[in-house]
């Protein structure tokens, strides 16, 4: 058997030399090797169990996060094409690896605390909590996947370029990402109700 090539995502980038900079996330972002995929789309069963989510390739969430709103319902395969698009457009903006910029935009844009709602008896009043590992990562996903559709919707731009946009930004951490316009927002939210 002859060795096996590196799997590479769409064929061309790498998983290798990928790091996963915040350690309290690196067991959630799935971006080892190990979880090398060639298309982001494995048909996995990930939601039978609590946590099995965070063995998804992180791509594959990102794409499974782009088809919501009614009319882009389990349309994987626009979304897959959407990130393969983004993905270029990533590499030709910064010359890095995108999956390496995603990496970054995820750590970047998960809020680390929040506010919730403690309400006994009718009074209700916000309580700061921390985030879990695996909720910052999930908020992070979300946040940038809708900061990409709403500034898709109505406007000349791709879905792509948006995303690719978004990624980048957030990857930078410039608050012209919508994701890290919300996650401060959400962490003064927080630190106000401490």
């Amino acid at each position: 058997m002859a060795t096996q090539p590196d799997i590479k995502l769409f064929g061309k980038w790498s998983f290798d030399d990928i790091e996963v900079n915040d350690i309290s996330l690196e067991d959630y972002i799935a971006v080892k090797p190990k979880f090398a995929v060639y298309v982001p789309h494995t048909a996995g069963r990930y939601q039978k169990k609590r946590f099995r989510k965070a063995q998804c390739p992180i791509v594959e969430r990102l794409v499974a996060s782009l088809m919501m709103h009614g009319r882009n319902n389990g349309k994987k395969l626009l979304a897959v094409r959407i990130v393969k698009h983004a993905f270029e457009i990533i590499n030709l903006l910064t010359d890095q690896n995108p999956i390496q910029v995603v990496v970054d935009a995820i750590i970047n844009s998960g809020p680390r605390e929040d506010a919730t709602r403690i309400g006994s008896a009718g009074v209700v009043r916000r309580q700061a909590v921390d985030i879990s590992p695996l909720r910052r990562v999930n908020q992070a996903i979300w946040l940038l996947t809708t900061g990409a559709r709403e500034s898709a919707f109505r406007n000349i731009k791709t879905v792509a370029e948006c995303l690719a946009d978004e990624l980048i930004n957030a990857a930078k951490g410039s608050s012209n990402s919508y994701a890290i316009k919300k996650k401060d927002e959400i962490e003064r939210v927080a630190k106000a109700n401490r």
